[in-house]
């Protein structure tokens, strides 16, 4: 597998841990039944996603990218789906997020 297909893995990855936690949010505390296996399912996808990145990216780099990535996509979702405005410190952490994930990936080592 390519770095290319690790990259696209890692945005599957993203996508499937910003369902669980947004399935997580619905499932109550896991006290309603559909959401809470969703958020399972998903949670064991991105999970297969991720090990899947690992085949050519460094562990570190692999879940640093992930984690700042579904840190963003789950802060859109809660904008967009529940209405959760972050302030002024938290878009300023945020975009601090996305310089990391940029200069982990652009200009960290990778072997």
């Amino acid at each position: 597998m390519s770095v290319i297909y690790s990259y696209f893995f890692l945005i599957i990855a993203v996508a499937f841990g910003t369902a669980s936690n947004s399935f997580a949010k619905s499932s109550d505390g896991f006290t309603k039944l559909a959401p809470s296996l969703l958020s399972a399912i998903t949670i064991i996808l991105c999970m297969y996603a991720l090990s899947n990145v690992m085949k050519n990216i460094p562990m570190g780099i692999t879940y640093a990218s992930f984690a700042g990535l579904c840190i963003l996509a789950t802060s859109v979702v809660g904008v967009i789906r529940y209405g959760q405005i972050p302030n002024l410190s938290s878009m300023l952490g945020m975009f601090l997020i996305i310089a990391g994930v940029l200069i982990v990936n652009l200009l960290g080592k990778t072997s």
